[in-house]
């Protein structure tokens, strides 16, 4: 049964669907083309448009990957209005990064701006609620440069590519700061048994705190601590 099966089964249609095997020399010079076209498109655009990309460029690159793709095998998608596209793009981009250059209040609008989310060692909290982040990503961020506590961190900046830049205190004024280590914030407490320093949870407001009650966070209220 199985031998009829794959003696019946068309295997020109599973390889090449409705082109012929002539379309295989033709997708290859249309590769070759468009490959050369993606080349000389990213020389145009400098070494910015490849390294850092912000919002704006990362839409020009797909801008240019999806012009390139569909005329490498599709017969129908002609190679001169792919690369009348690349043109295109790559002039909106020019007049766009020359309104960058000129303008501070267009380049904020298309490409955002930096974002304080530490200050001295505590979570700027409203600016981190506007951040798509989840506080176990940005910790794992903080955890790849070697810091253990916010309590070493004077600044921690998001900057518009999407990266983050840490400025640290010096080693004799590093403060005593909310732990990042995996599982560190598992065991939080509302009553304190030991005096020692503690930190809130959310937003890493730190201080000492004698047995007792650990009462609300003042900075955001809440009640957890470590």
């Amino acid at each position: 049964m199985l031998s009829i099966f794959l003696l019946k089964f068309d295997w020109k249609e599973l390889l090449l669907g409705q082109e012929e095997w002539s379309f295989l020399f033709e997708v290859a010079l249309r590769t070759f083309i468009m490959f050369l076209t993606i080349i000389i498109g990213l020389r145009i655009l400098g070494k910015r448009g490849v390294k850092q990309l912000s919002l704006f460029e990362l839409v020009v690159i797909i801008g240019l990957g999806s012009a390139a793709g569909d005329p490498m095998f599709y017969r129908e998608v002609g190679i001169v209005s792919s690369i009348l596209v690349f043109v295109l793009i790559i002039l909106i981009y020019k007049i766009i990064t020359f309104l960058i250059a000129k303008s501070k209040k267009f380049e904020t609008l298309l490409e955002g701006k930096s974002i304080c989310l530490i200050e001295n060692g505590e979570f700027s909290i409203e600016n981190f609620k506007k951040e798509n982040l989840g506080s176990d990503e940005f910790f794992a961020e903080l955890r790849l440069r070697g810091i253990s506590q916010l309590g070493q961190i004077e600044q921690a900046i998001e900057e518009v590519s999407g990266e983050i830049s840490v400025f640290y205190f010096e080693d004799e004024k590093v403060k005593y700061g909310l732990p990042i280590m995996p599982g560190s914030l598992q065991n939080s407490l509302k009553i304190i048994k030991e005096k020692a320093h503690y930190s809130c949870t959310f937003c890493g407001y730190t201080e000492e705190k004698n047995p007792g009650e650990a009462g609300n966070c003042p900075k955001c209220k809440k009640l957890e601590w470590v």
